[in-house]
């Protein structure tokens, strides 16, 4: 799990936007570029080759 101090700095690497967690499936959205990036074994990969569209991820709540 991500502590709230780390989600606060954490930015999309695009736009450098806020990110939402969704702890469920372990990945960090930015909704403005419509992207997701993985959680690996607790550390978030803020890579553009790991990102993945939101519109491929199974429906479900994505925490603001």
């Amino acid at each position: 799990m991500l502590s709230h101090d780390l989600l606060n700095i954490l930015a999309c690497p695009t736009c450098k936007g806020e990110l939402c967690l969704d702890e469920h499936r372990q990945k960090l959205c930015c909704r403005p570029c419509g992207i997701c990036f993985p959680i690996r074994n607790g550390i978030p990969v803020l890579l553009m080759d790991e990102a993945q569209p939101i519109a491929d991820q199974e429906s479900g709540t994505i925490n603001p």
